[in-house]
């Protein structure tokens, strides 16, 4: 999955998400497109990125020995896209995650969301609440 040039690896338990800024900001600026990284255009790039991952489940093709390394590539440009979209919007992404994480624990509480849960209705079915509550009034009554 290295090129073969000698590069100090670089692990999710060695490297910090300030790191990954760092490296990606550097990345920008060595280039000049700082100007063309826009929240828009970013979200957009995230988008096409993401897509771009999904090509390899299409159809149920999930062979992730075969393509692991095109797999892991599209996944950095979608990871690279998201740590610039942050830099360029001032999220932190760890405040961001811990805390939609805890909005998640209390909207899929374990009680309901288990190993020995039946099946997916109770999802389905709070899924479908959720997406009324974020809508307003007028468009829920229709």
């Amino acid at each position: 999955m290295r090129s073969s040039k000698s590069v100090q690896v670089k692990t999710d338990d060695t490297t910090t998400i300030k790191e990954l800024k760092d490296a990606s900001a550097m990345f920008t600026k060595e280039r000049g497109w700082e100007m063309h990284h826009t929240a828009h255009n970013l979200a957009v790039s995230i988008a096409i990125e993401s897509a771009e991952l999904m090509e390899h489940f299409q159809w149920g093709t999930e062979d992730l020995e075969l393509h692991r390394e095109e797999i892991a590539h599209e996944l950095a440009d979608v990871i690279n896209y998201c740590v610039q979209f942050a830099t360029v919007t001032g999220i932190d992404i760890s405040t961001a995650f811990y805390d939609k994480l805890e909005i998640i624990k209390t909207k899929y509480p374990t009680s309901i969301f288990n190993p020995d849960s039946p099946g997916l209705d109770e999802y389905h079915n709070i899924k479908k609440v959720s997406r009324h509550m974020d809508k307003p009034t007028k468009e829920i009554n229709r």
